[in-house]
């Protein structure tokens, strides 16, 4: 106890709320990440069944189903037997009670004999076997309803997933959505990086008023700029002659829409390079361009890879801007758009939802733990201005 309260206060109260904090926020966004993970792997009855966290253990369920019809019984002595198992068509399970009434489905314990009365008595066993007697001929010409209380192992798939990419249209949005990401990702990085270098250590007239120009932009809302943009795609469409919805088009909506935030940042970044190197190059008769390409460019790379994390996560994320640029077409909905489809025609089916968000946020997961230490790198590294 001494020890611990010692190292308490060697870390610090306020290091201490901020790790708990950041603590608090992991275990927050993990659980459901969690959630939807299992989800996506569980079959389809236990889903409705039981809640994911129980999806190790055995989930229980109640449900009906008939016995054998009257015209299979067989006389055993003074009695009329129908034999036969409550499971049917592969279906597998523990019965751990039965019932004849749906106000009680669990009655009876399975194995133990239950008197119906008017001489009938049933009998169902774990293994779903039953034994339903009459001392007298059945009557009727259906088998008699019974409800039962079904204990099932855990059971894990992939066909939601096969589903999903081979029937429900996510494969090709899959695809969709990095035709559309990795340009729209590329394009306004490259082209922030060359203006952010201009605008940082060369100097022409106008200058001042660009920087104000794109500080400016940043400022205003996406929506604002959606019609206007898309009007002038259309007139561009139809002086070409071709369509506006292309994937050049959406490519170039989204370097316009994020390429300001990306020129201000990156400008910050590449201003405070030390001078002395840019001066030291410039003396040994480098041109600006080999300067930007052999200097500027590898310095700056945390800055440009953690600016491609958040262009990325956008572009990969963005639904808004996909349908306005690029349509609702089957050969052109990305991910965002199949998945909102299916909210609204799978709502029910938790199955091929979850499978469907998870394939949906594999990538990003993937681009962020993938780069996660470029991102703290160039979020730290303009902290410190150069000389």
């Amino acid at each position: 106890m001494t020890s611990l309260t010692t190292r308490l206060k060697r870390v610090g109260l306020p290091r201490l709320i901020v790790h708990l904090s950041v603590l608090f926020i992991v275990i927050l966004w993990l659980i459901p990440t969690l959630g939807i993970l299992v989800t996506s792997v569980r079959d389809k009855g236990q889903i409705t069944a039981s809640g994911w966290w129980t999806a190790f253990g055995s989930s229980s369920q109640t449900s009906a189903g008939r016995l054998g019809d009257p015209s299979t019984a067989k006389q055993e002595g003074a009695n009329y037997v129908i034999r036969g198992s409550v499971f049917e068509n592969g279906q597998s399970g523990t019965v751990k009670a039965f019932g004849t009434r749906v106000q009680e489905p669990a009655a009876f314990p399975a194995g133990t004999p239950a008197d119906l009365g008017e001489g009938e008595t049933l009998t169902v066993q774990e293994d779903g076997a039953y034994i339903y007697s009459r001392n007298a001929p059945f009557e009727g010409s259906r088998g008699k309803r019974i409800y039962l209380t079904v204990t099932t192992p855990p059971v894990f798939t992939l066909d939601n997933y096969r589903t999903v990419l081979f029937s429900e249209g996510i494969g090709q949005a899959f695809i969709n959505s990095l035709t559309v990401t990795i340009p729209a990702t590329i394009i306004p990085i490259l082209i922030a990086a060359f203006a952010a270098y201009a605008l940082s250590w060369m100097h022409f007239p106008g200058r001042a008023l660009i920087i104000a120009l794109v500080v400016g932009l940043i400022v205003v809302p996406l929506q604002m700029s959606l019609i206007p943009l898309l009007r002038l795609y259309n007139e561009v469409g139809n002086f070409l002659g071709t369509s506006s919805k292309t994937y050049a088009g959406i490519w170039l909506a989204h370097t316009a829409f994020g390429m300001p935030l990306a020129i201000y940042l990156l400008r910050n970044y590449i201003a405070g390079l030390p001078k002395e190197i840019i001066e030291s190059a410039r003396v040994d008769g480098a041109s600006d361009f080999e300067i930007f390409l052999k200097i500027v460019l590898p310095l700056s790379f945390p800055a440009l890879a953690s600016f491609s994390i958040f262009q990325f996560l956008w572009v990969w994320n963005d639904l808004l801007v996909a349908i306005v640029f690029l349509g609702t077409g089957r050969d052109q909905l990305v991910l965002t758009g199949s998945l909102n489809a299916l909210l609204g025609s799978r709502g029910g089916n938790w199955e091929i939802l979850t499978a469907s968000a998870f394939v949906t946020i594999l990538v990003p997961l993937a681009v962020f733990f993938g780069l996660q230490r470029y991102l703290v790198r160039g979020l730290l590294a303009g902290s410190v201005k150069g000389g």
